[in-house]
């Protein structure tokens, strides 16, 4: 088995597999005005994502994370993640969502194979969350993060996007939540894509400041693993969960990637922010077609930069996070 890798010498073990870019929630910083289809939506079915699946696990992949848009929505989400969970060499079964579903389904989804949770709450304050995702359902989402809990998930992390006006200053109250809860906070740093250039001028608040206030109340930097990704975590002796920082304009925060992106309609992207994906579509109509298509997978690599450009204001040919699954 060959693992992926590019010409850099980073390898790639983690694949987000995006199922749909379909989300109910209308998150200003993503789909403000709601999820709009370009025409009628070809997402790729259950035997079709399971050899996606089988494919990447034969060429190192051992971590798989289901999303979207909303991975939920999907009647099939399920099987997905039995698939998932059933695909040789896949040892990590996780997904991102807005977690609308979770209270009801998380023990189903468990015993489907799903191990690790990660629930988008931008905010602990329920108006300030509903201003931002167009949703009022807050006490539903912390209610489905609690069964997460209760039924010990492997891991349960909550996302938090950094936005200067809506909770730029509410580090307070996310500390205060992990204080005895088993939950790691990650604070995501607002990126730059095609359709939002106006917000991200408005909205985009610099992670090193959240660093600066947690270094300033005691927390330490935690070791990295050997195979983590870009997330800098950190801890607390008098705190149960940790923060995590996802800072994409700090220098060489691409320097430690090791995921690939595969999306709902079935392209490959080597990066959230380059270029407008490569076909895989082509190779998914039965099992026969799998050597082709790790060859495409290997050949693909060759093309991956070494860094995006956000920096240059260069936020590549994504128009929004939803669209190959953040």
């Amino acid at each position: 088995m060959q693992q992926l890798q590019d010409r850099f010498g980073r390898r790639f073990h983690y694949l987000r597999l995006s199922i749909t870019d379909a989300c109910n929630f209308k998150c200003e910083y993503c789909l403000p005005n709601g999820y709009q289809p370009q025409g009628k939506p070809r997402h790729l079915a259950a035997d079709e994502l399971g050899r996606v699946m089988a494919a990447f696990s034969e060429c190192g992949t051992r971590k798989i994370r289901i999303t979207g848009g909303e991975p939920t929505l999907r009647k099939d989400f399920e099987q997905i993640v039995e698939l998932a969970a059933n695909t040789r060499h896949i040892d990590t079964v996780a997904t991102t969502t807005n977690g609308y579903r979770l209270a009801e389904c998380a023990a189903d989804w468990q015993r489907a194979g799903l191990q690790q949770i990660n629930v988008s709450v931008d905010s602990l304050d329920p108006q300030a969350f509903a201003r931002i995702t167009g949703d009022s359902r807050f006490d539903l989402v912390l209610k489905g993060i609690d069964r997460a809990l209760e039924l010990d998930y492997r891991k349960v992390k909550m996302n938090a996007v950094l936005l200067k006006e809506h909770n730029g200053k509410q580090l307070p109250q996310f500390l205060n939540y992990i204080r005895d809860r088993q939950v790691d906070i990650r604070f995501i740093e607002l990126m730059e894509t095609g359709l939002h250039h106006d917000y991200f001028k408005q909205h985009h608040l610099p992670g090193q400041q959240i660093q600066q206030q947690l270094l300033q109340q005691g927390w330490q930097l935690d070791a990295r693993d050997r195979d983590a990704g870009p997330a800098l975590n950190y801890s607390h002796p008098d705190y149960a969960g940790r923060i995590g920082l996802i800072m994409p304009y700090a220098k060489d925060f691409c320097a430690s990637c090791n995921r690939l992106r595969v999306s709902s309609t079935g392209k490959l992207h080597l990066c959230l922010f380059t270029e407008a994906g490569i076909e895989l579509r082509d190779l998914l109509g039965s099992d026969q077609q799998q050597p082709e298509l790790i060859a495409r997978l290997h050949s693909a690599l060759h093309g991956k930069h070494e860094t995006h450009y956000l920096h240059d204001g260069d936020s590549g040919a994504t128009p929004h996070l939803a669209s190959i699954g953040g």
